[in-house]
């Protein structure tokens, strides 16, 4: 008895592949949604040779940073931007999401102030969030 090929038919919708500087401000927009305050994209294209994006943003608590970055990792899984690398999550006072090309800095406000890197990339452009 022959068995009876079966074709499998590929979605005609393609997602979206998204640039850097559309992952960076989606995920500064998630940080906005999710009540951050000074919500910053710094264009870093040239400037460093580690990443083209910084999104910095202040969290009102350590539940909060914790949730944001969650998010924004699921956003990035969504439209293939897997992170690199993950740290201060389980402090919640800085967490840094590495996705090569975009580098999320969650802060609280005291750790914000002290590192300061609007300051430190004080040459970079500001990204519009709208």
């Amino acid at each position: 008895m022959a068995k009876k090929k079966t074709t499998v038919k590929k979605s005609s919708k393609k997602k979206k592949e998204l640039t850097s500087k559309q992952f960076a401000l989606e995920a500064a927009k998630i940080a906005v949604h999710n009540n951050c305050t000074d919500v910053v994209v710094l264009d870093l294209t040239g400037k460093s040779p580690a990443t083209d994006f910084f999104v910095i943003a202040t969290g009102t608590s350590d539940r909060q940073t914790r949730t944001v970055a969650d998010d924004i990792t699921d956003y990035g899984k969504k439209h293939d931007f897997r992170i690199f690398g993950r740290a201060g999550y389980d402090q919640g006072k800085w967490v840094l999401l590495d996705f090569v090309n975009v580098v999320v800095h969650l802060f609280n406000e005291e750790f914000r102030q002290f590192y300061d890197l609007e300051l430190l990339w004080g040459d970079a452009e500001k990204l519009k969030i709208e």
